[in-house]
């Protein structure tokens, strides 16, 4: 399935009909395929995320099964410019991954506050003087880069323990878990409007049409245009 940002024109709405109150709300859950060989997933999930950053400053967990896992999107994205990225694996500190679980909470409020604006009409706005120097640049950078955690399951956050979800607008799972997994990948990672993208090989096709039917989630393929699910 090939990736675009590529955004049409959207069509003139008509008058809705007396049934659209009662429409079925649009999915937040989707999938993409990819061929059966480990390096076309870390491929895959690198031109997701090239496309999906366009929107700064956007919140993203990577959720992985094993460490092994975890390496390999690790590395794969490592050098993106446009990703400030953190990991989060099994034998991290504890006060280190309090930190970076922190910080992407913050990074999930900035987000708002980008999203607000937007939808009160008072944008970003690239202005200001020419005078401007380098580091009010590379700081105005940072803040639109995308914060992205990349996580085992151990490492997510535990409510039972009292700590509170990171509420990311994109969950993306880099493999399918159980049904368990990934309803809890859910309700510790994903905000309330959040959507959730499921990389999947051809393996692991039966396993999202059992979340889906044991679940009552609609998961559906993924738009080319992704620009249309953000």
């Amino acid at each position: 399935m090939t990736i675009t940002d590529s955004i049409e024109e959207p069509p003139l709405l008509s008058s809705p009909s007396p049934s659209s109150n009662f429409s079925q709300p649009p999915p937040r859950h989707f999938y993409v395929t990819v061929v059966d060989r480990p390096h076309f997933k870390t491929e895959t999930l690198v031109h997701l995320l090239v496309v999906a950053v366009r929107r700064p400053a956007l919140p993203i967990v990577v959720c992985c099964s094993s460490r092994d896992q975890l390496d390999a999107v690790c590395s794969a994205v490592s050098n993106l410019p446009f990703i400030s990225l953190a990991c989060l694996y099994s034998d991290l500190a504890e006060s280190n991954r309090n930190v970076i679980l922190e910080e992407f909470r913050k990074a999930t409020v900035r987000w708002n506050q980008i999203v607000n604006a937007d939808q009160s009409g008072g944008g970003g706005g690239s202005g200001g003087e020419t005078g401007n120097n380098n580091d009010e640049s590379n700081a105005n950078s940072n803040k639109t880069k995308s914060h992205m955690i990349v996580a085992t399951d151990a490492c997510l956050p535990l409510p039972v323990l009292g700590e509170a979800p990171v509420s990311a607008r994109v969950l993306i799972n880099y493999e399918l878990p159980s049904k368990e997994t990934y309803l809890r990948r859910m309700a510790t990672c994903l905000a309330a409007d959040g959507i959730v993208i499921n990389v999947v090989d051809g393996g692991e096709v039966i396993t999202l049409k059992n979340i889906e039917e044991s679940s009552s989630l609609v998961i559906a393929e993924m738009p080319i245009n992704i620009s249309e699910i953000l």
